[in-house]
């Protein structure tokens, strides 16, 4: 059965934290093992990654952010393709379908607070720089953690509730380092508040967040690296712009890179 308190969570809120494990320990840690691997050039799939912010051999005390990384690795793979991830997704949009259409590998190092690595996350709406698919398609991401993440961490923050003020064009920043200048330039609706959430969670936990709901994050200072995936999805009230395959869609009719997760039909 559905699990309405999530979907009432996720309707209400934007966003749902899933923070004990819910995914195999085996799977999470072949993910990491697969991680790992592509941090250093190796990649045991069909391909390198996608063309990325960061790439094997760079400075290993900035965020590293991967694109499609299940290219390259099966562990990574078998993690965003796991069924636990579809029935999740379909439970908190109601959906009868749901596909991978996107994943990005971030590995966000510790640092000391004296630093000034690029680590932050700005805040933004993913639908920002999802211009490839129609307006009103249903999109949303699933934050899966490979490590616990915790209040000392850097966790991805959440702003409750923004996800009904609608697309705000202009006011996201993703690689905005200085996180509060970003916050001071979106224009809150008259009616709501600013209320920041954390998505703490034990690895194999995840999140799952509406594309227009903000989000961003600030340094790790845990003394340990914060790995996650982000798997980005859509249901099937979704449709690619002029329903064509460039850009961010340019591989949704591959299932070996996007996979359909879930399906009730």
């Amino acid at each position: 059965m559905p699990d309405l308190n999530l979907r009432e969570g996720y309707e209400r809120e934007g966003f749902a934290v899933l923070a004990d494990p819910v995914l195999p320990s085996s799977v999470v840690t072949a993910a990491l093992d697969g991680m790992n691997s592509i941090r250093r050039g190796e990649y045991d799939r069909r391909e390198p990654p996608e063309s990325s912010l960061w790439n094997p051999g760079e400075d290993p005390d900035t965020l590293c952010k991967i694109e499609q990384p299940q290219k390259a690795s099966q562990g990574v793979f078998d993690l965003i393709r796991h069924p636990t991830v579809g029935k999740l997704a379909a439970e908190v949009t109601g959906a009868d379908w749901v596909q991978v259409w996107w994943v990005q590998l971030l590995y966000k190092p510790s640092i000391e607070a004296s630093d000034s690595a690029r680590v932050n996350i700005g805040w933004h709406q993913d639908r920002h720089y999802w211009q490839s698919w129609e307006e009103g398609s249903e999109l949303l991401t699933a934050w899966i953690a490979l490590s616990d993440v915790g209040v000392d961490s850097g966790p991805m923050r959440f702003v409750a509730g923004s996800h009904d003020w609608g697309f705000l064009d202009g006011a996201s920043d993703f690689k905005g380092q200085d996180v509060e200048a970003v916050r001071s330039g979106i224009q809150i609706p008259d009616d709501r508040t600013w209320e920041e959430k954390p998505a703490l969670m034990r690895a194999g936990g995840l999140s799952l967040h509406h594309c227009l709901t903000f989000h961003g994050s600030t340094a790790n200072r845990s003394g340990r690296p914060r790995m996650s995936f982000a798997v980005h999805l859509r249901t099937q009230n979704s449709r690619p712009v002029n329903n064509e395959r460039k850009s961010l869609t340019r591989f949704i009719d591959d299932e070996t890179v996007c996979p359909v997760i879930y399906s009730s039909r």
